[in-house]
């Protein structure tokens, strides 16, 4: 009979509980979800059986979540723990680390961040305890890194595999800058996450650090996937860079957060860079291109050659050659005409 895992939600808030406990119910392995609406009520919970997550809100009444947590570390140091709070606080962070949680978490606000949070709370309860990276627990450097963006941070992350060593920096939610011995920037950042496992601390953000990493986090981090998919295969060396053509070269282009290429007229047909959900934005590409052209026809104006989008989030601009068409999100700092400038470039990349 298959084994399933029992997480204990704990928070004041009866409204919450119940809709977390219904979040945590979806999970693909279906774990048994128990609550507790207090700190003394968590630990007389965890002491009736074997429990593999605490999920525990900070502020509560009389025994709060940092009571709780330290408590728990003592007499359940085998207890996987997880922060989720809506309290956006540095301190409060660092302090959370220091008692060995696993994921520091601010309450989603969408559903988006819901997905998210289900997913990594999926990993922690499957993750084996012998392999990663490790604070206390066992992690992940891209679930560390991603949280700490997600979450809006500003930290340093200190990297160290045997005798390498390497720092990675956060400003408000951005990659700012990366360091090995030998290398920084992106090229310090791909070789860092080449390596399997290690130890990393969480250390105060340093807002004066001189910047030399101009793109997501997303896109950086699954154009470095893909680089170690690669390596692996024996296509490239781990510390090479990706290619350098087509839509890899384009996602390189300063400004540019994502990139994604479609055949015209065959749905399902496209390569994309920095995008987690890539379907969902080729729908919209391929609705825009059919829109604009019907548009073009009714005013006799002929084929488009390109659209632009300027939002408070990104700008976006969409071109088309022959069969063949392209949409480029834009960090939202650029100008209208910039965008249109470095468009330039991204469209002779994604042709050569």
């Amino acid at each position: 009979m298959e084994t399933r895992h029992k997480i204990l939600l704990v928070d004041d808030d009866p409204d919450l509980l119940e809709m977390y406990r219904e979040i945590l119910s979806q999970l693909p392995s279906r774990p048994e979800v128990h609550t507790a609406s207090s700190g003394a009520r968590a630990m007389a919970v965890l002491e009736s059986g074997a429990f593999r997550l605490l999920i525990s809100d900070l502020k509560m009444p009389k025994m709060d979540g940092l009571q709780l947590l330290s408590v728990v570390r003592r007499k359940h140091p085998e207890l996987r723990t997880v922060v989720l709070t809506s309290v956006a606080d540095e301190q409060f962070r660092s302090r959370v680390y220091a008692l060995g949680v696993d994921l520091f978490w601010q309450k989603p606000a969408n559903e988006h961040e819901i997905k998210m949070f289900r997913d990594c709370i999926e990993s922690l309860l499957d993750r084996n305890d012998l392999a990663g990276f490790r604070g206390v627990q066992s992690k992940s450097l891209v679930d560390i890194i991603q949280l700490e963006c997600i979450t809006h941070s500003s930290s340093i992350l200190r990297i160290t595999n045997g005798a390498l060593s390497g720092k990675i920096w956060i400003d408000s939610g951005e990659l700012v800058d990366a360091e090995t011995d030998d290398t920084r920037g992106e090229d310090a950042f791909l070789r860092i996450l080449a390596w399997k496992a290690g130890s990393f601390e969480t250390m105060p953000g340093e807002a004066s650090r001189a910047r030399t990493i101009f793109k997501s986090y997303n896109a950086l981090l699954l154009e470095t996937a893909q680089a170690l998919d690669e390596a692996a295969s024996g296509a490239v060396s781990t510390n090479a860079r990706p290619a350098t053509s087509g839509v890899a070269a384009a996602v390189q282009v300063d400004g540019v957060e994502f990139v994604l290429s479609l055949k015209v007229g065959e749905p399902g047909k496209f390569e994309a860079r920095g995008l987690e959900n890539p379907d969902r934005l080729e729908g919209w590409t391929r609705q825009c291109l059919e829109r604009f052209r019907a548009l073009g026809e009714r005013l006799q104006a002929g084929p488009f050659e390109q659209i632009e989008a300027l939002g408070p989030q990104r700008h976006v601009a969409v071109a088309q050659s022959a069969d063949t068409a392209l949409c480029v999100g834009w960090r939202p700092a650029l100008t209208g005409e910039e965008v249109r400038e470095r468009m330039k470039k991204v469209v002779t990349l994604w042709a050569s």
